[in-house]
């Protein structure tokens, strides 16, 4: 049954990549991805299976395809996200976006392809599986809150036993699979600090009270929260990506604004550093004189792959011999967040990585204006979700 799968999904790589290079032409941001939605509902439109659109709510687009095969079963669920990022394409490829300033820079164009045709090549041979396969294309990864969170209010688990997800990865070598059970990927949490002085002219600091001094103050202090606060066996980030103090040269503001992100692989890093990122705002107060607003928002959670579904998930892509597949390989925790996590809360569940790494160009990392992917690592997504699917929920 598995070489029949594996057959078609031979038969269908090139509209599988066709489907990706239409998504990467059209690219649409999060929460705003409604032709991106229409198109893949349509896809469905014709095939037997139940389709559900609008999930989450009226405006957030996520669909939800229930694969039932009519046989007693346990139910699986199958994940991939569609939303696109606010940069500027730089690729120089065929198929570079249309919409100026969005960009499939993450590899969700690819997601979405490979589990569209999978999904078609479950559907056309679901009589010989047990259970259900529930296919959830999810919006808005990539802007928090996060899409995944409305679609779970919204039920798209409701009676699903768990979830697998897939991540295509630039950075790592194409015919290789990756894995990692526990703490997979960092939690995210972010902040916005106004810092309120006392303006006045640059000749003059004595009549005023720069707040740019003390912001200037807080982004170096929040340095030492890593290097002396944190466990040195924990893995935390924290970074200042915007400083917005723009001016004129001889006069000095009255308030500035920062925006930042911190990043932990554990719940108790992350609390230590949201708690001194408090302390140091309030500590600007006492010594610039100056008035601190810290919006602190708790985001993305780590993402933790069960292990014995991580397991399970391993050894069936390593039985499955699946020709493009050269090693499956333990790797390390990935310091980026994944809002597959919000799954994993609900659910057993486990999320692997796909390396996609172009073998005739250089390689950029995700979220780059030149970011591609080796289009062979569809297939290979394909295959070892559908090992996986198969062994999960067995022959009829």
């Amino acid at each position: 049954m598995l070489e029949h799968l594996f057959n078609k999904l031979n038969d269908k790589e090139e509209e599988m990549i066709a489907i990706r290079r239409y998504l990467h032409e059209n690219p649409e941001l999060s929460f705003e991805e409604e032709q991106t939605a229409k198109y893949i509902a349509d896809f469905y439109q014709d095939k037997d299976a139940i389709v559900e659109t609008n999930i989450g709510g009226e405006n957030i687009h996520g669909i939800k395809v229930t694969i039932d095969s009519g046989n007693p079963g346990k139910t699986l669920a199958l994940r991939a996200d569609f939303d696109a990022l606010p940069i500027k394409e730089d690729t120089g490829l065929e198929f570079s976006s249309k919409n100026e300033g969005v960009m499939h820079a993450c590899g969700h164009d690819a997601h979405t392809a490979y589990l569209m045709i999978l999904a078609e090549c479950l559907i056309e041979m679901k009589d010989k599986l047990n259970g259900k396969i529930v296919i959830i294309h999810q919006p808005a990864e990539e802007k928090p809150p996060g899409g995944a969170q409305y679609l779970i209010k919204d039920g798209i688990l409701d009676g699903v036993d768990n979830v697998i997800g897939v991540h295509v990865m630039s950075t790592m070598p194409v015919n290789n699979v990756y894995y990692r059970e526990g703490n997979v990927q960092s939690g995210r949490n972010f902040f916005k600090l106004k810092i309120t002085g006392k303006g006045g002219h640059g000749s003059s600091p004595h009549l005023a009270n720069d707040p740019i001094v003390a912001a200037s103050s807080f982004v170096m202090s929040i340095q030492t929260i890593v290097s002396r606060r944190l466990n040195p066996f924990d893995m935390g980030v924290i970074s200042i990506g915007s400083f917005d103090g723009k001016g004129q040269f001889n006069i000095i503001k009255n308030e500035v604004e920062l925006e930042g992100d911190v990043r932990g692989m554990n719940d108790d890093a992350l609390e230590l550093m949201e708690n001194e990122i408090k302390r140091i705002a309030h500590g600007l107060e006492t010594m610039y004189g100056v008035d601190c607003d810290l919006q602190y928002t708790n985001d993305y959670p780590v993402l933790y792959n069960d292990p014995s579904l991580t397991k399970q998930v391993v050894q069936s892509i390593e039985s499955a011999n699946i020709p493009e597949v050269n090693e499956v390989i333990r790797c390390e925790p990935q310091p980026p967040s994944e809002d597959f996590a919000y799954y994993a809360e609900e659910l057993p569940c486990t999320f692997f990585y796909v390396g996609a790494s172009p073998k005739d160009k250089e390689t950029y990392a995700h979220h780059h204006p030149k970011f591609d992917i080796d289009e062979s690592a569809m297939l290979i997504a394909a295959k070892t979700v559908a090992a996986a699917t198969v062994d999960y929920l067995g022959k009829k």
